[in-house]
């Protein structure tokens, strides 16, 4: 089972762009799907990308286009590339890595804020 650390959230403007990381320790990286959720101040928690141990992709609806989810296996760490990022994209982004039959692992989240 992986350990997940985000990072790279902050505070930007509407139409700006964020790079969030998500740092994984522990064995399994590689066999690993990951994918990122976020979670907005009173909502659900939502799926936003992810990523397989092959390299396939899928996005929600409302990032595509405009969000990009790519991995690094020699760096144990998958990215979240965002543009034109709007307010209602403020959320708590949370990395998530799923390798069954393990339980999965959920990082502590990152901050994102857009607003001018």
């Amino acid at each position: 089972q992986v350990q997940l650390v985000e990072s790279g959230g902050g505070l930007v403007q509407p139409g700006g762009s964020l790079r969030l990381s998500c740092a994984a320790s522990g064995s399994g990286f590689r066999s690993s799907d990951m994918a990122w959720y976020r979670q907005a101040p009173g909502k659900q928690r939502e799926f936003v990308a992810t990523i397989s141990r092959y390299g396939m992709t899928t996005y929600a609806d409302s990032m595509k286009g405009r969000f990009s989810i790519f991995r690094d296996n020699d760096k144990n760490t998958v990215y979240l590339r965002m543009n034109s990022l709007k307010p209602e994209d403020t959320a708590v982004y949370y990395c998530n890595a799923r390798s069954p039959p393990l339980p999965e692992s959920w990082g502590q989240g990152t901050q994102v804020t857009v607003s001018s």
